[in-house]
C-alpha cells in the first residue's frame, strides 16, 4: 500500500468514526417508537419462508419435527388474515362464524388442525414470530410435536397494521390417508 491511499484510509477511518448514528424517535417510557414494517410487493415468499426457517428453529431447538407448508392452510391462513382486517379485530372466528377448524375444511386441508395463531399489529413477521413464540399458550401450539404441516398468510392494510395468521396441522398421511399429490408424484 502507498503512502497516498494509507493516508486516504486513515482520513476516512476518522470520519466514519465521527459520524452520528441516525436518530431513532424515542417514546415517552424512552424505547424507540415503532416503526411502520411495509411489505414489498414481491417479498410475499420470502416472508413466508422467513416464518417457516424462524418457526423449524425454534422446533429443532425442542427436538421437535420440522413442519412444511400446506397449500390449504396458507389460503385458509390468508383468507382469515382478510377476514379479520374487515371484521376490524383479531379473533378467531369468521365474519360468517366459521372456527379455524371449518376454514382449514373449507380449504381442503385433510389433515388434522392443531391450532391457529393470530395477530394484529404493525411488527415485522419475526417481531410477531418471537411474540408467539414468547408466550407460553402460542409457543405451545408452535412447538406442538404431532405438527407436520404450517399454514402462512396475512393481509396488510393501507396504514400499515398487518393481519398475521398461521395454522399449525398434522398431515394427512400421519393418519394412513394418502396425500392429495401422491397420486400426481408416482
Amino acid at each position: 500500500m502507498d503512502r497516498r491511499s494509507a493516508l486516504f484510509l486513515g482520513a476516512a477511518a476518522t470520519l466514519a468514526a465521527c459520524a452520528r448514528p441516525p436518530e431513532v424517535p424515542l417514546g415517552a417510557d424512552g424505547k424507540p417508537l415503532p416503526q411502520v414494517y411495509v411489505i414489498a410487493p414481491g417479498s410475499e415468499s420470502a416472508i413466508a419462508f422467513r416464518v417457516l426457517d424462524g418457526m423449524n428453529a425454534l422446533r429443532r431447538a425442542k427436538n421437535a419435527p420440522a413442519l412444511s407448508f400446506s397449500a390449504e392452510l396458507n389460503a385458509a391462513s390468508a383468507t382469515h388474515s382478510r377476514d379479520m382486517a374487515v371484521q376490524n379485530r383479531p379473533w378467531h372466528f369468521g365474519s360468517d362464524g366459521s372456527s379455524p377448524l371449518i376454514r382449514a375444511e373449507r380449504a381442503g386441508y385433510l389433515g388434522k388442525l392443531l391450532g391457529e395463531l393470530i395477530s394484529e399489529t404493525f411488527e415485522t413477521e419475526l417481531q410477531t414470530l418471537a411474540n408467539w413464540a414468547g408466550q407460553q399458550d402460542t409457543r405451545e401450539v408452535l412447538l406442538d410435536p404431532r405438527a407436520t404441516d404450517l399454514g402462512f398468510g396475512w393481509f396488510q392494510e393501507s396504514n400499515g397494521k398487518i393481519w398475521w395468521t398461521a395454522m399449525v396441522g398434522q398431515g394427512s398421511s400421519a393418519f394412513g390417508i394418502p396425500s392429495p399429490l401422491a397420486s400426481v408424484i408416482r
